[in-house]
């Protein structure tokens, strides 16, 4: 599976944008936001990818940082939010703002996005708001435990590696910031998840 492409941004529209990696263009589409984020053509971009297929469609979906990704995930899980809305969602909204709506129960936010009714808003709100504390976007239940990372950090590549594993978001969150506590913020990702999965074993 695609985890993460670095190359240049050779073109771009309205939800979509083509990563030129090596010689390979890969057309991923992504919410305005992650679209605002990369920049202009020619620059060198990195994008945290989620593979979508189905019977009669391959996708590739791009985002900024490991948090927006994850907050997709999250979001497609939900019945009746596919793809493309949960895209309108994250372009509509942070990150925070998304997980703020749902830790307060605001169905009113989440049906800002285009497409997006009050019924199924409150169906997302409804669904998340108990996993919204643990999610990336800020700190939230558990102590502090799950610190604020920088997006697109060794550190979230890291928290989205564990959550791969199995751990739940604010098991692995927290135990990555102590990682990062013991060796340094410049820790690669590697060094990181190596020290982090100690700790969440513990």
């Amino acid at each position: 599976m695609i985890a993460k492409l670095t190359g240049t941004l050779d073109d771009f529209g309205p939800d979509w944008a083509v990563i030129d990696v090596a010689g390979v263009g890969y057309l991923v589409h992504c919410s305005a936001r992650t679209l605002e984020a990369l920049g202009a053509r020619g620059d060198t971009v990195t994008v945290h990818t989620d593979l979508q297929v189905s019977e009669n469609d391959m996708r590739l979906l791009g985002f900024a940082d490991a948090g927006e990704r994850e907050w997709f995930r999250l979001l497609t899980g939900i019945q009746g939010v596919g793809s493309k809305m949960a895209l309108a969602v994250l372009s509509a909204l942070t990150v925070d703002d998304l997980r703020n709506a749902c830790a307060n129960g605001d169905a009113a936010m989440v049906a800002r996005a285009q497409g997006v009714g009050p019924k199924l808003a409150g169906r997302i709100v409804n669904e998340l708001k108990d996993k919204a504390g643990a999610m990336p976007g800020g700190s939230g239940a558990g102590g502090g435990a799950a610190v604020p990372l920088p997006g697109g950090s060794a550190s979230a590549d890291a928290v989205s590696a564990l959550q791969n594993l199995g751990f739940k978001p604010a098991v692995a969150a927290s135990a990555v910031a102590a990682a990062v506590g013991e060796l340094g913020e410049g820790a690669g990702e590697a060094d990181l998840i190596r020290v982090a999965l100690k700790r969440a074993a513990g």
